[in-house]
Parts: structure tokens; C-alpha cells; sequence
């Protein structure tokens, strides 16, 4: 079976730490879907289309890393489309227990799939899309938390 990772978030925006834990595993797996999850009771800062169009233009030099849209359960998902692991970031000791949990419950509703983890460098461990959010909507200058090519 080919090696097929998704990477499963809101990217509300991307940040640099999403783009170095996806480049990062673009040698450990033949093909990476970054997947927005869509929750429809929760409505995102920026609409889909845009977060959408930001991971193409990140992503546009790596023939291997595609993204889609999607609702409902990651592991569903999966099983649909014929992937069988789930890439995900740890920042903190507190992401490593809650995707942890994740984890074990994703593997006892599908066995064939597994959860990959890969710790973000140092200088990501702070960053995540709340505070970018945050960072933009008090005026402030998001460009050194985006990757390229991120513009709002």
C-alpha cells in the first residue's frame, strides 16, 4: 500500500510550524494531503476558499503534498480515501496528551490507520494560529509567523 499521510487541521491561518512539520515529512511518506477540517459550528476566521488557496501557494513546488476540504471524522476520511496515517505536530507535553488520546481512539475505530508524530523545532514550539489571529486583529505585523506567500 502506498504510504499516504493527511495532515488534519483548521489552518486559521497556516503558520510557519505547520509548514516545517508538513515539509518535514514529505520524505517519510509518498503522498501528504493537508486536509481543512470544516465544522459547521464553528465558523473560521477566514473563509475555507482562502485557507485553501494559501496551503496551494505554500505548497505549489511539492508535487507530492496536495490539499482538500473536509467534514467529518479524520479517520472516516481515511478509510475512504485509502490513507493510513495521520501526521500531526506536538508543541508541548499538553499536545502530546491530548493527541495521544486522539490516537488510540482513531486506531480502536480503525485499526489500519496510524498516528504519526513529529515534534516542531524550537522556534515553533510557541506559535500557533490563535495567536496569529490574535496578532491580526489588534493590527500587528503576522508575516513573520506565516509562511511566503501567506498574505492578508
Amino acid at each position: 500500500m502506498k504510504r499516504v499521510a493527511i495532515f488534519p487541521g483548521s489552518f486559521d491561518p497556516i503558520t510557519r510550524g505547520h509548514e516545517s512539520i508538513i515539509r518535514r515529512a514529505i520524505p517519510l511518506f509518498e503522498e501528504i494531503i493537508v486536509a481543512i477540517g470544516v465544522n459547521a459550528e464553528k465558523p473560521g476566521f477566514f473563509p475555507v476558499e482562502q485557507r485553501k488557496a494559501w496551503l496551494e501557494k505554500v505548497f505549489e513546488d511539492e508535487p507530492t503534498v496536495t490539499v482538500d476540504v473536509y467534514s467529518g471524522l479524520t479517520v472516516d476520511y481515511c478509510r475512504n480515501n485509502n490513507i493510513g496515517f495521520i501526521l500531526r505536530g506536538l508543541r508541548t507535553s499538553a499536545d502530546f496528551e491530548f493527541e495521544r488520546s486522539i490516537g488510540q481512539i482513531n486506531k480502536q475505530m480503525h485499526p489500519g490507520i496510524d498516528t504519526v508524530f513529529l515534534l516542531t523545532t524550537p522556534e515553533h514550539t510557541a506559535l500557533n494560529s490563535s495567536i496569529v489571529r490574535d496578532i491580526i486583529r489588534h493590527g500587528g505585523d503576522p508575516s513573520p509567523f506565516v509562511p511566503l506567500g501567506v498574505e492578508f
